[in-house]
């Protein structure tokens, strides 16, 4: 198969990829916490994990993709302190959190499937592993890798000696912050696998458990989810450059002491989206735009992805509303030139097209750059010396790994425009006076259709109206 190259977050190298059993390949993706909708920084990272499996695909895998949804145990802190997130959205909406979270992530299959991302193989909730998380927290416990507190089971990350190895964690130097209750708490990165309920409350999600009533841990979560769908060692794990110091570095803690072998092989993140001044977008941060928010602003959905992907997933992608307007005019203009091109049957010069094709895909396989390979497409379709047929072949190969629908022609703003009959008749009559070669005339009818707000392209056998936007 073609070589593949990844950017290890493990060693902070490119690797070439190789999977465990050739030629399939297992791929887990954290998935959203469900309190709320997935915001449009989110779901950047979701774009790139489904550019990769579909490369991954193209050249040959078989992959096998999860999607968690965490659907219960995501503290308002990474401490392992305060509410549950989707608790405490579930009772400020006056919902259950059953009917909360299962509404959120409803909304994010939606939004997904906007932004032409494929589902996965299969979506998993945390709320259906509730046994399989208790099953390896009494695994860590009978290891010797765990104890009790008044508050829960915690994992004890000095018996795991390569704790925080992927985040290059300096554990003497870090800040001790927020926590439970350090008295309790042996080491100030051991992190809850199992949370007791208070006593005097009552959680609507909550489990009997052998250390007494309770829910799990995030962390936990992905791990047990990740054994029981695809086995305790998996090729690939992806997500956002904010899961690496913690959940990423617990994740792989509680998975190798479990398992006692390696639990990743390739770990890819992607970086955040910012806004001005170079900050993050983030519901915390009070600067929440999700993707309907764009789409009432008159975006398209697949003009955002084509502008995630004019940026390298490991590099911040900056967002703004003209940002995101200069891609959607980039993304329309390509698609015009395409359809340009697809007007022409001409098979010009098939070796340049070979020459281009080549580079697309080389492009992608060294490590999803994904931005060179758009801008050699534009250099594809603007090259008179390759023929239209040529191009069309090549988009519509590697637009099933960029999935911009690029061949769809349907969704040009002009086209979704009602055009008056007024004007089509105008320009009919237009048209049969042009066959007669009376220009004069004809010069006459566009200008004013022009001053009526629409315009008209002219080709050989036939005329397109267009409004003047």
């Amino acid at each position: 198969m073609p070589e593949l190259k990844l950017f290890n977050t493990l060693s902070r190298t490119k690797e070439i990829f190789k999977p465990i059993n050739d030629p399939n390949v297992k791929m887990y993706t954290c998935g959203p916490t469900v309190y709320n909708y997935a915001h449009i920084g989110n779901l950047r990272s979701y774009i790139f994990p489904d550019i990769l499996k579909k490369l991954l695909t193209y050249i040959g895998y078989d992959v096998r993709q999860i999607i968690n949804f965490t659907d219960v145990g995501h503290l308002i802190n990474d401490a392992d302190i305060g509410d549950d997130k989707i608790e405490k959205a579930a009772a400020e909406k006056g919902q259950t959190a059953w009917e909360l979270s299962k509404y959120y992530a409803e909304a994010f299959k939606r939004d997904i499937t906007a932004l032409n991302i494929s589902f996965p193989s299969k979506f998993t909730y945390a709320t259906e592993y509730i046994q399989q998380q208790i099953d390896m927290i009494r695994t860590l416990e009978q290891k010797g890798f765990t104890y009790l507190t008044s508050d829960g089971v915690y994992f004890d990350t000095q018996k795991f000696p390569d704790y925080g190895k992927m985040a290059k964690l300096d554990i003497e130097g870090l800040d001790e912050g927020l926590r439970v209750d350090f008295k309790d708490k042996k080491n100030k990165t051991d992190f809850a696998l199992w949370k007791l309920s208070p006593n005097d409350q009552k959680r609507q999600m909550e489990w009997d458990s052998p250390w007494g009533k309770g829910f799990p841990g995030w962390h936990i979560e992905c791990s047990a989810m990740i054994f029981s769908e695809l086995g305790s060692h998996i090729d690939i794990h992806t997500g956002g450059t904010d899961h690496i110091q913690v959940h990423h570095t617990n994740e792989i803690a509680q998975s190798e002491c479990s398992a006692e072998g390696k639990f990743v092989n390739y770990w890819v993140h992607g970086a955040f989206l910012v806004l001005d001044k170079d900050k993050r977008m983030g519901k915390s941060e009070g600067n929440f735009i999700g993707l309907q928010n764009l789409i009432e602003e008159g975006f398209y959905p697949l003009a955002y992805r084509y502008l995630t992907l004019t940026s390298h997933y490991r590099s911040f992608l900056s967002f703004s509303p003209d940002i995101l307007k200069s891609a959607q005019t980039s993304y329309f203009n390509l698609k015009k030139l395409i359809r340009s091109a697809s007007e022409k049957n001409d098979d010009l010069n098939n070796e340049k097209a070979i020459i281009y094709a080549k580079k697309i895909i080389d492009s992608l396989l060294d490590d999803m750059n994904v931005p060179k390979a758009i801008g050699i497409m534009w250099d594809l379709v603007q090259d008179n010396e390759v023929g239209g047929k040529n191009k069309i072949d090549i988009i519509a190969n590697y637009d099933q790994i960029l999935s911009l629908n690029l061949l769809d022609f349907s969704d040009f703003p002009e086209l979704q425009i009602e055009i008056p009959q007024e004007i089509v008749d105008l320009a009919n009559q237009r048209w049969d006076i042009r066959q007669k070669k009376d220009f004069q005339e004809s010069d006459r009818l566009r200008k004013v259709i022009q001053s009526k707000g629409f315009d008209i392209k002219d080709s050989k056998d036939k005329f397109d109206i267009v409004p003047i936007i």
